[in-house]
């Protein structure tokens, strides 16, 4: 039998018995961040727009959960955040990790790699990538790299603390002894997770986190994922599986060809789609019939073009969606109280 899924309580969290009510200063926020990539070679010239002109606020207690199909720009968000792009990539608008006063907020579109190192990653932000496993040095044990991680992140390093650590992911200290290929599937994501909370960052950026796991154990992750946001920090979860993101997401942002096209409260976006891509999204989970999105995603080399003569270019891959509103062709969200939408604004 598996559990019930533990949802995060936004707005609302315990840490050490203290309970914090009211607003608070967001951990993340993105302001018409955008990525793009120069192409060489025999496509020089052409320009790959990843992302968007992005805004998002992650506060504590959250779990906002980024998910749309592969391809449309959810990685390379994770991956700018943490100043882990390419040469070829350049990168305009605002991405802030805040701190307890406004004058302790990081801008980590233009910080330095000096910056990043030494104050944003796995300090600030923990990272929990894409397929556990082939992130972890295969001629180590797991407890030596995260022995490493903590003497690099605590500058002390104590068998005590790696131990502690494993527990409270729900691993076996005894697990730690074993090499990459000698663990499951499960206890190399939990060993990730466990790296990402070595500084006990305010940020989780969680990329894909459940990517080859079968569902017990996706269920297991998505929970662990939850108690951290009940400790007060913030979640980003970055995923396509939405029934591992309706499990423990407070707030969902979908992502469409480069763009967030709608955000607000899991519950409301998930019952109450505004935009057609989410309810194409939806329409394809089994429980609501199995129906996948017709066409393609277009090229991301394309969208310029697109964009001026659709605005919204999900509509250009599938026109009419019945129950929502007709296209008004802006690209831009418009906010609605605690939502907002492109392009479709709600019947």
């Amino acid at each position: 039998m598996t559990a019930g899924p533990v949802k995060a309580v936004s707005e609302s969290s315990e840490e050490g018995g203290a309970v914090l009510d009211g607003p608070s200063r967001p951990l993340l926020s993105l302001d018409d961040m955008s990525v793009r990539f120069a192409l060489g070679g025999r496509r020089a010239g052409e320009t790959v727009h990843a992302v968007t002109e992005a805004r998002l606020e992650l506060r504590p207690g959250q779990v906002l959960a980024l998910v749309g199909e592969s391809g449309c720009g959810k990685s390379v968000l994770a991956s700018a955040l943490l100043g882990l792009l390419p040469a070829n990539a350049w990168l305009r608008g605002s991405a802030r990790v805040g701190g307890a006063a406004a004058e302790e907020d990081i801008e980590l579109l233009s910080a330095s790699e000096r910056v990043l190192a030494g104050r944003v990653r796995g300090r600030r932000v923990g990272l929990v990538p894409q397929s556990a496993a082939t992130h972890l040095t295969p001629v180590r044990t797991a407890r030596a790299q995260l022995a490493e991680t903590v003497r690099e992140l605590r500058g002390h390093e104590d068998d005590g603390d790696v131990d502690e650590l494993a527990e409270r992911v729900g691993l076996d200290p005894a697990a730690l002894e074993h090499y990459p290929h000698e663990l499951s599937g499960g206890m190399a994501q939990r060993v990730a997770v466990a790296s990402a909370l070595v500084a006990d960052p305010p940020v989780v950026v969680a990329d894909e986190p459940t990517t080859g796991l079968d569902r017990p154990l996706v269920d297991r992750t998505m929970d662990l994922l939850g108690e951290l946001a009940n400790r007060n920090r913030g979640v980003l979860l970055i995923t396509h599986d939405l029934s591992a993101a309706r499990r423990v997401a407070t707030h969902v942002a979908v992502m469409y060809a480069s763009r967030v096209v709608e955000t607000g409260p899991a519950e409301e976006v998930f019952d109450r789609p505004w935009h057609p891509y989410t309810v194409g999204l939806l329409n394809a989970l089994p429980e609501r019939g199995f129906e996948p999105i017709p066409g393609h995603p277009p090229a991301l080399t394309e969208l310029d073009a697109l964009e001026r003569k659709w605005g919204c270019v999900f509509c250009q891959r599938r026109p009419d969606t019945p129950g929502v509103a007709a296209c008004d062709g802006t690209t831009e969200l418009v906010s609605y109280g605690d939502r907002a939408v492109a392009a479709h604004p709600p019947c």
